[in-house]
């Protein structure tokens, strides 16, 4: 009776200890499907976010080409219209010299609106007995050229685009490398797998976990994008 009790009780201790070590193993591969869940979600969303940023870099640098070749435009287009300006003026001292007013005043009217303001600001200056004044209108702090304004306006919003697409840029490769240690617990996770010592698949699995956290953290830190680009565009300018 001794001699079976004890091969009951053995037969008893075997069955109890292979119930265990199949509950281990079924709570080590629930582990491991929820760390590939989370996981999988994780690096579709980084690479949606890498991918979205990547789409503004391109955006924002295209944007500051466009915004260069208009404010190259408005310069030129600018600068032609102040050396109109300065060469009818030049005129309109010959012919001011001349005692040719009717002449002079034909080209006066010549000017363009912004060097009419500034021409007649600096008459009041006395120009022609002060010693002091302004050689001409383009020097009175009265004069503005809209279209070089226009330029260096349009030209510092090309910067800034220009800027915020690097930065775009940078913000990506963060992503990308989120999606990178992302891929490592992947393959820790799919490793630990073809391991039959269950010490060494649980060391691998809290490897992987240690550094999903990791990147986890580290991704939730990045910005997101959520406006419109061309609500961006209309902030530059």
């Amino acid at each position: 009776m001794p001699e079976a009790m004890n091969v009951e009780v053995a037969h008893h201790l075997v069955e109890e200890e292979a119930h265990n070590k199949h509950l281990r193993l079924a709570w080590l591969e629930i582990t491991e499907a929820v760390v590939l869940s989370l996981i999988a979600i994780a690096t579709a969303l980084s690479g949606y976010d890498a991918a979205k940023w990547d789409g503004r870099q391109g955006f924002l640098y295209g944007t500051s080409v466009r915004l260069r070749v208009e404010a190259a435009a408005a310069a030129t287009e600018g600068g032609q219209q102040r050396l109109l300006d300065v060469a009818t003026f030049n005129t309109w001292i010959v012919a001011h010299e001349s005692k040719n007013e009717n002449l002079a005043d034909l080209y006066a009217r010549r000017f363009s609106t912004e060097y009419r303001v500034a021409f007649e600001a600096w008459l009041k200056t006395d120009p022609f007995t002060r010693q002091d004044a302004p050689v001409g209108p383009a020097f009175m702090p009265e004069y503005h050229n809209a279209l070089l304004e226009k330029s260096a306006r349009l030209d510092a919003a090309a910067q800034t685009a220009f800027a915020q697409g690097t930065e775009a840029r940078v913000i990506s490769e963060k992503f990308v490398r989120g999606s990178v240690l992302l891929a490592i617990v992947i393959f820790l996770v799919a490793l630990a797998q073809r391991f039959k010592i269950q010490k060494v698949r649980v060391g691998l699995i809290i490897v992987s976990s240690l550094v999903m956290t990791y990147a986890l953290a580290m991704l939730a830190t990045y910005p997101r994008l959520h406006d419109d680009p061309s609500q961006t565009i209309q902030q530059i300018k």
